[in-house]
């Protein structure tokens, strides 16, 4: 059987479209591939970073959890701290306590004239409440019944003032009969806590004073 020219040229023309056919399905295939490719390597990269992200919040978890126990110490320390120091205030509040019963009784009698025996720490009843009064004492005064009440603090300010009158003063002096005397001792006065006593009726006393 011949092939006619017509049916040669058909043939020839299938042949190339099938060709051209499969140039482009590898083309396909190739940039299918090379995509793929790409995504995974992409895709190692972002699980590198993800462990990466990992290791990081591993060590902030543990940083984190450092610093926890770091404050739980610190918790406690201060806890600690602050107990030493309320010992502390006692002792030297205690030790303030027991000059300003050696000192003051000189400086009422020569200041003002009045006549008082031994100062004591007082816990009076005012208004079905407690108030602690460092320093008590009842004495006489020009022949009048005077009583003494008296606070210790190493440093007086003016902040010292307004507080010993409002906590103590003012109130324990309604437990009391005649008249009441406040008296701030300390070691350190301010300039300001003077002035805020001569305001407030008060007296104030240094430790050196006599």
């Amino acid at each position: 059987m011949s092939i006619t020219p017509e049916l040669y040229d058909f043939i020839v023309k299938l042949i190339e479209e099938k060709v051209r056919e499969v140039k482009v399905t590898r083309e396909a295939f190739d940039k299918l591939a090379s995509t793929v490719r790409s995504l995974t390597r992409a895709q190692r990269r972002t699980e590198e970073r993800l462990n990466q992200l990992a290791e990081a919040q591993s060590r902030t978890e543990e940083r984190l959890n450092q610093l926890a126990e770091a404050v739980d110490r610190l918790v406690v320390g201060l806890d600690s701290l602050r107990v030493e120091v309320g010992r502390l205030s006692e002792v030297v509040g205690f030790g303030l306590e027991d000059v300003a019963r050696v000192v003051l009784p000189g400086w009422l009698h020569r200041r003002l004239g009045v006549e008082v025996e031994e100062l004591r720490r007082e816990f009076l009843r005012v208004d079905g409440e407690e108030v602690e009064v460092n320093l008590y004492c009842e004495g006489l005064k020009g022949g009048a019944k005077v009583t003494v009440l008296g606070e210790v603090k190493s440093r007086i300010y003016s902040d010292d003032e307004s507080g010993f009158h409002e906590r103590v003063f003012t109130r324990a002096k309604k437990a009391v009969e005649g008249e009441a005397l406040g008296v701030l001792f300390g070691y350190l006065i301010h300039p300001t806590a003077k002035r805020k006593a001569e305001e407030l009726g008060l007296y104030t006393v240094a430790s050196y004073e006599r």
